[in-house]
This record gives C-alpha cells, structure tokens and sequence, in this order.
C-alpha cells in the first residue's frame, strides 16, 4: 500500500454573475477600474487568495465583510492590490525618454527639475527617470526630483527596495548596468540592486488618482501617466486627466501610453508628439 497522500483539491468558492458585478462596482468606486465584463475568471483567481486568508466560504461573505469593515481596516487595500495589473519594465516605451531628458535640460534654466511617475509600479519607470536625467545632465546628482505614486501598496514596497532579477535589467546596455546598479553575489546572486545615487533621486507615495482631493499640490514639469487611463471609463478619464493638467506648469508635458489617446479631452491636451501632450492654449496663456 502507497503512503502517498493524496493532494487535497482546491477549495472552490462560490462566485455569481452578481458577486462579479458587485466586484466591479466596487473595485470602480473606490480605484476607478473599469473591469471588463470578461474578467471573472481573472478575479476569482485573484480575490479567493483574500477569501483563503479571511477564511471567508464564499465571495458574497467576503465582499460583505469588506463593506462592513469587519474584514479589518487594510482589506480595502488588499482588495485594489489583488486587482490592479501591473505590467512595466525599464525602458519601456523608450521613445519618451530622449524627449523627457531633452525637456529637463531645456526647464533646468528655470530652477529644479519636478517629475511625476503617477504609476510607479515596481519602480523601474521612476528608476528608468533618473537614469536618464543622471544621462541628461552628467552627474549622479542632477537638479531633479521624482516623486513616484502607485496605488498598490505592494509593488511599491518592492519599488522602494529598488532589488531586481538580474533578468529584468540584462537588456540594459552594459555600460549603465555597470554605472547605476550593483551586481549581487553570494546569496544576492542573481539579483541586481539601483545604487543609491539612482534611489536618492525618487520618492515613493501611495496616492489614488481618484481621490476627490489630491493632497499632492506641486506642479510639475513633466508628468509619466502611461498604461493608466486604459483602465478607466471616459468620465474618470476626463476627472483625472483635469486634475493632472493642474498639476504642469505651463511648458509641461503628459506622457501617455502607447495605447492611450486624448482627443476626448482637447479642451485640457493637445498632441506635441508621439504619445507625448502639451497643456491645451487657453490653459498655457491662464498660467
């Protein structure tokens, strides 16, 4: 007789079309996701982690404990963290990045660079940034700061380490591999770390692009909101997209995903290059 145990199958929670579209409600309320109708799947695998944690039988307890707050006061967060994608890479995109450095050079005239990564992820777009104005203005300490925002508290736990799988930078030239990372050894092996000088140049910030009140008042030179606004609905996109044009100064630029347009907000944007938008006139001239 075999002493193999045999393995205990997975629990299966009970998920209906109406728990679903109560997800999506919610996870739009309070993040301004707008989930496809085609995601169910992709929810269930990702929120029953959070019912095996709370020891929840079903979504329709889960989803009520979580409105309730007896799930406990950071389930909320845990719930957007389990919903949000989180795609990136350095260099992503990489047209934008001789723009953004030629950009810094041309405000540095004026007083200290100002940066917004608005979706910093694992950090390597923020990190990616000061790479390039360290590049820009040849110095490990050039007159720029980067603040870098995410809503999920857990890759930005990960950003703020700044420690990457030696395969996430192995297509870096070498010649940065080798001026703005450090190798790991021994135990580290396989890792790779941004040194200092890179990390001291960002600071990292939970923030909700769908706040109705942004405590993050400076204008900026340039803002990065790539991959973002493909997650929300027209209005929201409009809502935020108002509130980031607050946020640049004059000559500012908005940087968009590759997939992202901004015709239905002319009034606010205009295209000044590929992906890359400049305030609309009237907005310049009021500043």
């Amino acid at each position: 007789m075999s002493n193999t145990r045999s393995a205990q199958p997975e629990t299966t929670f009970g998920f209906s079309r109406a728990d679903f579209d109560r997800v999506r409600a919610l996870i739009h309320r309070h993040a301004g996701i707008s989930l496809s109708s085609s995601k169910q799947s992709m929810v269930y695998s990702r929120l029953s982690r959070r019912l095996r944690a709370l020891g929840c039988t079903d979504f329709g307890e889960y989803l009520d404990a979580l409105e309730s707050g007896k799930a406990g006061a950071g389930e909320w967060q845990d719930f957007v963290n389990a919903l949000t994608t989180n795609l990136t890479s350095f260099y992503r995109e990489a047209h934008h990045f001789p723009v953004v450095a030629e950009h810094a050079l041309a405000q540095a005239v004026k007083g200290p660079v100002r940066l917004w990564c608005c979706a910093a992820s694992t950090g390597e777009e923020p990190y990616t940034l000061a790479i390039t104005m360290m590049e820009a203005f040849k110095s490990l300490a050039p007159p720029v700061s980067i603040v870098a925002t995410d809503i999920d508290t857990a890759v930005l736990a990960k950003a703020e380490r700044g420690v990457y799988a030696s395969e996430a930078v192995e297509k870096l030239p070498p010649a940065l591999l080798k001026r703005y990372f450090l190798r790991g050894r021994g135990v580290y092996e396989g890792q790779a770390k941004v040194r200092p000088e890179v990390r001291a140049l960002v600071s990292f910030h939970a923030f909700n692009l769908l706040d109705a009140r942004w405590a993050l008042q400076t204008r900026f030179d340039a803002i990065f909101c790539r991959n973002v606004m493909i997650y929300f609905d027209k209005p929201t996109q409009h809502s935020v997209l108002e509130k980031l044009a607050k946020r640049l100064v004059p000559e500012g630029l908005l940087f968009a995903g590759h997939s992202e347009n901004f015709t239905q907000a002319r009034d606010l944007f205009e295209l000044q290059g590929k992906t890359v938008y400049r305030l609309a006139a009237k907005l310049r001239e009021a500043r």
